[in-house]
């Protein structure tokens, strides 16, 4: 994997090896709290395994992009402009895939421009963030208590990064690992998708769409998926066994090949010539 500056935001890409990629440039968006590292652990080398070209950025604020100190002022559409910074330099229109802010940044990137495709991954809905809260204050209020006080930069137990993301068995020092890259989230960009700037259907360009889910998701319950599913018209596919952190539980690789089987079936990829073993 290659690591690069795209002016003040870091970039992670995985390119396929003695061939040119297949199809448009893949583009993942992370959600709160974590950069584009989550997407480097397992997705960015399955898919550029598999001929196609892998990308992650680190949006403002986030991982190894610029923008740390002044992450609470920054709003969701900086993070739109993040984006068009990115897909200016990688010279294609993309597949967009957003897991959970990263899904909401990307809706709303798509009220600006057109994509191959658009992915929406255990996503912060169109109708935005209050139900989801709602939700976790009464099924889980400590772990609600934990995530605010994350947002204000505070240090939580790595017991609350498991709650939040795993539903799978995780090894300690994994979770360790993660816990460790975990940071504090704008709390602008909280109020934008709870209430300030919500997404704009009437705004937004038409692509194919898919919205993927977690059954056993603690922040962005099914409901909320099913919910997503019906706003946009589009194909819905839940994973029962898996928490929010659908890239990183133990069964990740059935979401990329789900997702993978879904991007050549919809031709926005083209079919793996050689396909590699399941």
């Amino acid at each position: 994997m290659i690591h690069r500056r795209v002016g003040a935001l870091e970039l992670i890409s995985a390119s396929p090896t003695g061939a040119a990629p297949a199809g448009p440039p893949l583009l993942f968006v992370h959600g709160a709290f974590c950069g584009a590292w989550i997407w480097a652990e397992h997705f960015l080398p399955w898919f550029a395994a598999r001929g196609y070209a892998a990308h992650a950025v680190s949006l403002r604020g986030h991982g190894e992009s610029d923008g740390h100190a002044q992450i609470d002022q920054l709003g969701i559409d900086d993070f739109v402009c993040d984006l068009e910074t990115v897909v200016a330099d990688l010279g294609s229109v993309p597949v967009l895939i957003g897991h959970s802010m990263g899904g909401f940044v990307a809706q709303k990137y798509l009220e600006r421009h057109p994509l191959a495709a658009l992915v929406l991954m255990a996503s912060v809905p169109p109708q935005g963030l209050a139900a989801a809260q709602m939700s976790l204050l009464f099924r889980q209020p400590g772990l609600m208590s934990e995530l605010n006080r994350l947002i204000g930069g505070a240090h939580v137990a790595p017991e609350a990064l498991r709650q939040a993301l795993f539903a799978q068995e995780i090894a300690p020092e994994t979770l360790t690992r993660y816990y460790r890259r975990m940071q504090s989230e704008s709390v602008r960009a909280m109020w934008d998708m709870s209430f300030f700037n919500l997404p704009q259907r009437w705004r937004m360009k038409d692509a194919p769409t898919l919205v993927m889910g977690a059954g056993a998701d603690a922040l962005i319950p099914e409901f909320l998926v099913r919910q997503t599913a019906e706003h946009y018209a589009a194909p819905l596919t839940i994973f029962s066994a898996l928490g929010h952190g659908l890239m990183l539980e133990h069964d990740w690789e059935e979401v990329a090949r789900s997702l993978c089987d879904w991007l050549i079936a919809t031709r926005v990829l083209p079919a793996q010539e050689n396909p590699l073993p399941a």
